[in-house]
């Protein structure tokens, strides 16, 4: 009977592990993941690579994906048709990047004049913000996680100072996202250009300005070298969110504890990210106007007024032509609206900050 046992504890034990290989073979995965960013470029490429490397460390390598610069499998602005057909495995990329064919998927990226991190992410999360986002990806079969943020952005390198929002008629501009609608309101000629395109374009006279992102990464573009203005705020982009976009079918075949690890290595460069991009742009601004000489500007409360009642003026227009913008906006709005009874509570005017402080000093 001894001797039974031992054969049968034997049996059991190399079934155990016939089935534990088995199972381990099954979940060796490798994707491939397109970028819209390079992974040099400042905040937004790294941000990929540390994601895929976390990926593989939290899985024991059994989970790769492999991280593909800009243009290497698709543009870098065609990701969501790659994914849609199933061509990528994974795009690094943003909703703002696929308004041609949603005007309204630039809710999820960022909002003129919207709110900053908390609120924004309150809505995404906890209201219907990435409800609606999913919404519109189930049209194309795709899913997306949010998987990187970053904090408010230049709005703009001028060859010459813009001394009010008139001077803005005629410009050729490269723009991103709601915010050229705007500019187009005040009569500024936008495009949309990749993060490699732009400084060619304003170098070559293509484009007579440039917004892309936070001085960290615009001084990795060059921009200083051809336009010595820079404004600011960021009234077009206070955050920006960005996503990690899949076809369905390649996400649903993922194991569950797959899937989860895609979600918790997303989130980990939402707040990693974002604290960095915190983290770095004031030394960065001060070597600008040290070493090469840019003017750090600041609109006037006249020009961002002009601004913001543009914005008003595309909010309704967009809203009036497409039922699908009408209905995200006003979602975003009623949260915001929701939010401003706690959001004001805790606003502090800055006549009560003390002298000498960052808030008095804006």
């Amino acid at each position: 009977m001894t001797r039974l046992s031992q054969l049968g504890a034997a049996a059991a034990a190399l079934a155990f592990t016939a089935v534990s290989t088995a199972s381990l073979a099954q979940q060796k995965v490798t994707w491939r993941m397109q970028s819209a960013f390079g992974s040099s470029l400042t905040h937004l490429g790294p941000s990929g690579v540390r994601f895929t490397k976390d990926v593989e460390e939290m899985t024991d390598g059994n989970f790769s994906i492999k991280f593909h610069e800009p243009g290497a499998l698709v543009p870098a602005l065609e990701c969501f048709d790659a994914a849609a057909k199933g061509s990528v495995d994974a795009c690094w990329t943003t909703p703002g990047y696929h308004t041609g064919k949603y005007p309204a998927l630039a809710f999820f990226t960022t909002v003129p004049f919207g709110p900053g991190y908390g609120e924004f992410f309150a809505w995404k999360i906890f209201g219907n913000g990435n409800k609606l986002r999913q919404e519109i990806y189930d049209k194309h079969d795709l899913v997306s996680i949010d998987s990187f943020a970053i904090g408010p952005e230049t709005s703009g390198w001028f060859r010459r100072e813009i001394k009010s929002t008139d001077q803005l008629k005629g410009l050729k501009m490269r723009f991103f996202g709601l915010g050229a609608q705007v500019m187009q309101k005040l009569g500024v000629s936008t495009q949309l250009l990749a993060a490699a395109d732009i400084f060619p374009a304003l170098e070559r006279g293509v484009i007579d300005a440039t917004e892309f992102s936070m001085p960290a990464m615009d001084i990795k573009l060059g921009f200083h070298q051809v336009a010595k203005f820079n404004y600011f705020p960021g009234w077009h982009q206070q955050v920006s969110v960005s996503e990690l976009l899949m076809p369905k079918k390649t996400y649903n075949a993922l194991p569950r504890s797959y899937k989860r690890i895609l979600e918790v290595a997303a989130g980990y460069q939402v707040h990693y990210t974002y604290a960095e991009t915190e983290a770095t742009q004031f030394g960065v601004m001060a070597e600008m106007q040290k070493k090469h000489k840019v003017q750090i500007k600041r609109w006037s409360d006249r020009d961002l007024a002009a601004f913001e009642k543009a914005w008003l003026e595309v909010l309704k227009e967009e809203s009036a032509k497409d039922p699908l913008f009408k209905k995200i906006a006003d979602d975003y709005l009623e949260f915001r609206k929701q939010y401003a009874v706690w959001g004001d509570s805790q606003t502090m005017k800055p006549t009560y900050l003390p002298k000498g402080s960052a808030a008095k000093q804006q």
